[in-house]
């Protein structure tokens, strides 16, 4: 199967997992989910420092930059196979 639809079929499926994840692993999803959609994040952080949430994000995205799409989108779907496992 190719890459490009298993990561698609991985999105859809993170969408219908029956437990939530914890804080740590959605944030590992959004960042991996955006190196594979825009690529590396360019935008310094929230100009709002008490945006807890946007901060939180802007970090889990700055840790992975220089990721290539594909290596994203691997890691994604793995991300989402471990999850469907537990």
């Amino acid at each position: 199967m190719e890459l490009q639809q298993q990561f698609e079929e991985a999105v859809a499926a993170s969408k219908t997992l029956t437990q939530k994840p914890d804080n740590q692993f959605l944030l590992q999803l959004y960042a991996l989910y955006k190196q594979a959609i825009e690529g590396d994040v360019t935008a310094d952080g929230p100009a709002n420092a008490f945006d807890f949430v946007a901060k939180f994000k802007h970090e889990a995205r700055v840790k992975i930059k220089g990721t290539s799409k594909e290596s994203a989108m691997q890691q994604y779907v793995a991300l989402v196979n471990q999850l469907k496992a537990n």
